[in-house]
């Protein structure tokens, strides 16, 4: 061989190993307290999800998470092809996708992100405003529940049957329907509504027909105020976000009972008890429920509102979820069954 040649084939040899070492080296680390963080998502949802809602466990649980830098793609079925791969993650029981990020980084929603399917779309703990990781991932199994309330096959179409979209493809109608929040008849008829759900809430069992009377007087006072598309939002947010906050409360209720943390979701510096959890969003719904304040808080009272009606549900007709996903955006309904 020439000298030349030998440089020649010396030099391709050594671009290539520079060029596999920088491809490498591009690779983005998952975090690893995020890491962490999903992991104990997935845990938790297979030891509680099924106790809550039958058959919860069958729903999609992919999740994107967005960091400053990349979006990494955990547990989803079909990606697209804009993603690289991290391998498959032994803890994860997945494979990990990455690209660069699109996403905003304080992003907290479910809908069809990557190939048509509903995914968690999330940012990091301490860019969503949640209060330590313990409730940040009961916010997780929150979503995941939304997951399983769009992978009934019927979900999409009743939810377009509603007519409140008004053409709008995008979902964004959910957030910025005009519903009269600004009326003061409006406001006052809701408070007057929240409170007598507190109340029914509250109430000796002896004294529930009294109270549930009262309350459906109070929701029917409402409704009049309404027009028929107004109350139709206003029902399936509750039927959709208040039964989600309600399905946290139950989530954390369950963790704090009935799992134990592992190890290193323990060790991370913002581990709070999820007894600290379930307590804060029991009080979130009854304070939201006895101080009502639907001008200010706007589409997120109905959280609230729904939540207390599911658990009055609990308390005067226990079966009602077994035909929650098959009598949609109507909580009211399930009483009279």
């Amino acid at each position: 061989m020439k000298p030349n040649s030998t440089f020649v084939v010396i030099f391709a040899v050594t671009s290539l190993v520079v060029w596999q070492y920088h491809t490498l080296k591009q690779k983005p680390d998952f975090p690893k307290d995020d890491r962490i963080r999903i992991a104990e998502a997935f845990r938790l949802a297979d030891s509680v999800q099924n106790q809550i809602w039958r058959s919860w466990s069958k729903a999609p649980f992919g999740l994107m998470l967005v960091t400053n830098e990349h979006e990494f793609l955990v547990g989803h079925p079909h990606a697209t092809n804009n993603f690289d791969t991290l391998g498959f993650d032994s803890d994860l029981h997945s494979l990990v996708l990455f690209r660069k990020r699109l996403f905003p980084t304080n992003l907290l929603a479910t809908f069809p992100a990557i190939n048509g399917i509903s995914t968690i779309v999330v940012g990091q703990s301490a860019n969503t405003n949640v209060s330590s990781s313990s409730a940040w991932i009961v916010t997780i199994l929150h979503e995941h529940f939304h997951q399983y309330q769009q992978s009934d096959p019927g979900y999409f179409a009743s939810n377009e049957a509603l007519g409140l979209s008004k053409g709008d493809k995008t979902g964004m109608w959910m957030l910025n329907y005009p519903f009269p929040y600004d009326s003061a008849e409006v406001c006052n008829a809701y408070a007057a509504m929240a409170r007598s759900l507190w109340d029914a809430l509250k109430c000796q069992q002896r004294d529930q027909p009294k109270y549930l009377k009262f309350f459906f007087s109070t929701l029917e006072r409402f409704k009049l105020l309404l027009s028929q598309d107004d109350f139709k939002y206003f029902a399936f947010q509750c039927w959709q976000e208040g039964v989600a906050r309600y399905t946290e409360l139950r989530v954390a209720e369950l963790a704090s009972t009935n799992f134990t943390p592992s190890k290193e979701f323990r060790s991370l510096r913002d581990y709070r008890p999820f007894k600290d959890v379930a307590d804060s969003i029991h009080s979130t719904i009854l304070d939201g429920l006895a101080n009502p304040s639907l001008a200010i808080s706007r589409r997120i009272a109905f959280y609230a509102f729904g939540a207390g009606e599911a658990l009055l549900l609990d308390k005067v007709h226990p079966e009602w979820k077994q035909n929650y996903l098959g009598s949609r955006f109507h909580l009211e309904k399930y009483f009279s069954k």
